[in-house]
């Protein structure tokens, strides 16, 4: 795989996940360094004549009218990341902090931080060489962005906090940067304050949990195609006609590939003179359910990647005059979370409904009242065998777990620094948050996944569409059928991980 050269406007999540889980090599691009290196003699400029600006020649927050000057800049960078690096918690997965060091190094690169192009090289090479800061995942209040697990970040650069190196060893920063032949940091002035003012904790939990979120609602689409057939349910919603009278992208692709699922199913076919209007909400809304969800997820993903490819801490340069190395230091608020705060809130929400309504078809398909002739809970000898008696019992608490989950974080704020960050954007705990719920959904529809597959198997000899039988085949590569109560737990973790991969929804391709 070539390396990923970045420059601080055209970073993709797909390159994300390939930085953060691939080990992707990262090079800054020369147009990008030479813009770094023109805001960088802005910062220079001002540190060289005295002049007061926030951040280079001050205190920051409530302490930004402290005139720092001389010796004392370097040591307000190193005293700056002490005293932000507080946070506790479990730590950020090794993809989630990789991700974190490579969107803080696309944001740098846009040249409007004022940091040496070393800065931004050093996070390169320890990307390259494996090594990864270890960042507690609480702290962060969402403004002046994610502080304290980036001052985690930063505390690597100088040598000091804790890392894991390139073969998984927990031990001193300064040991893991030796063994990978990476010198630490000596940060000048701004230096510090553009490491840690930021969004890209929460942006990087963020952005890998909506790439596992895409990978979801594909899979439950084909997961709910089948569930339908299952419980001879009507394709007969899913009729293009009814979703292009009200065209919203995310419904008109779902449905599409509920037609494509049920598409030559001979259990469809059985049923089709028979007397039923039309079916419950859980199958025939499967569409405008889905569909929202997927809309979300395209709203989420424009948040996203805007963000990746911004300026986001404070103050930023602006350059007037290259030829003269004019340039603007403006103080503002770029790193406050509340875009992705909301984004990350609004996800939480969409996922729950497509866990929601998976729940409510597991219910359909082990309830006797409700699954057309199957099996209760779909068990050989019911009775003597409880069958998927209690998988929807653990659906429905996930579910339930969901509901309490997705309450937003984003409602909420609460005063810091004195009274100067006033209003915060909560968005690192909607990323957390947001982690928990995208789990518990891959669970749910893997509780579907397994209950779909043992209710076709009770329909055979009729055969669901060649798209269905091979997703009944897949699942079955993993989780052989249940043919009497036996300890199902290792199934359904075998399944989660195979909608993970995304292999389920290969059958829309």
């Amino acid at each position: 795989m070539n390396a990923l050269h970045i420059n601080g406007n055209d970073l993709s999540l797909e390159s994300v996940r390939e930085v953060a889980t691939e080990r992707r090599a990262v090079l800054l691009a020369p147009d990008a360094r030479e813009a770094v290196m023109l805001a960088r003699s802005v910062v220079d400029d001002i540190v060289a004549s005295d002049k007061v600006a926030y951040a280079i020649t001050t205190g920051v927050g409530k302490l930004s009218d402290v005139r720092i000057a001389g010796d004392q800049i370097r040591e307000l960078q190193v005293n700056l990341v002490r005293s932000h690096a507080v946070g506790v918690g479990e730590p950020l997965s090794q993809p989630e902090t990789r991700a974190m060091m490579l969107l803080r190094a696309n944001s740098l690169a846009k040249g409007h931080s004022g940091v040496r192009p070393i800065v931004i090289d050093t996070l390169c090479e320890m990307l390259n060489r494996g090594v990864t800061p270890v960042i507690p995942s609480q702290g962060s209040v969402g403004a002046s962005g994610d502080l304290a697990p980036l001052a985690h970040l930063a505390l690597a650069l100088i040598g000091e906090g804790e890392c894991l190196d390139e073969k998984g060893a927990w031990g001193p920063s300064s040991d893991a940067l030796k063994r990978a032949q990476i010198k630490p940091l000596v940060l000048e002035a701004k230096e510090t304050i553009s490491l840690i003012n930021g969004t890209q904790a929460m942006l990087a939990v963020g952005t890998l949990a909506l790439l596992a979120a895409e990978a979801l609602v594909d899979s439950a689409d084909v997961l709910g195609g089948l569930s339908c057939d299952a419980l001879k349910g009507t394709d007969a919603a899913f009729d293009e006609r009814i979703h292009q009278a009200r065209p919203h992208p995310g419904q008109i692709k779902s449905a599409a590939n509920l037609r494509r699922m049920l598409e030559g199913s001979q259990i469809r076919e059985s049923h089709r003179t028979c007397g039923r209007v039309q079916d419950a909400y859980s199958l025939r809304c499967i569409p405008q359910v889905h569909g929202a969800v997927r809309d979300t997820l395209a709203y989420c993903r424009s948040v996203f990647e805007t963000e990746a490819n911004s300026a986001v801490d404070n103050p930023l340069v602006f350059i007037r005059d290259r030829k003269d190395t004019q340039g603007d230091v403006i103080s503002g608020g770029n790193f406050h979370g509340e875009p992705l705060a909301f984004a990350l809130d609004f996800l939480a929400i969409a996922l729950s409904a497509l866990a929601g309504i998976s729940e409510r078809r597991i219910e359909r398909l082990v309830n006797p009242a409700l699954s057309e002739g199957l099996p209760p809970f779909l068990a050989p000898g019911a009775g003597l065998n409880s069958g998927f008696m209690m998988p929807q019992v653990t659906a429905a608490a996930l579910v339930s777990e969901n509901k309490v989950l997705a309450h937003p974080a984003s409602v909420d704020s609460i005063t810091t620094s004195g009274n100067k960050e006033d209003f915060v954007s909560m968005g690192m705990t909607a990323a957390i948050k947001l982690k928990r719920i995208v789990e518990n959904t891959r669970n749910v529809l893997a509780i579907e996944a397994m209950a779909v597959a043992q209710a076709l198997d009770m329909l055979a000899p009729l055969k669901s569409s060649k798209r269905g039988q091979a997703v009944h085949a897949a699942i079955r590569s993993v989780c052989p059928a249940m043919e009497k109560d036996r300890v199902m737990y290792p199934d359904l973790a075998g399944i989660s991980a195979l909608i993970a991969t995304g292999k389920l929804a290969e059958v829309l391709g």
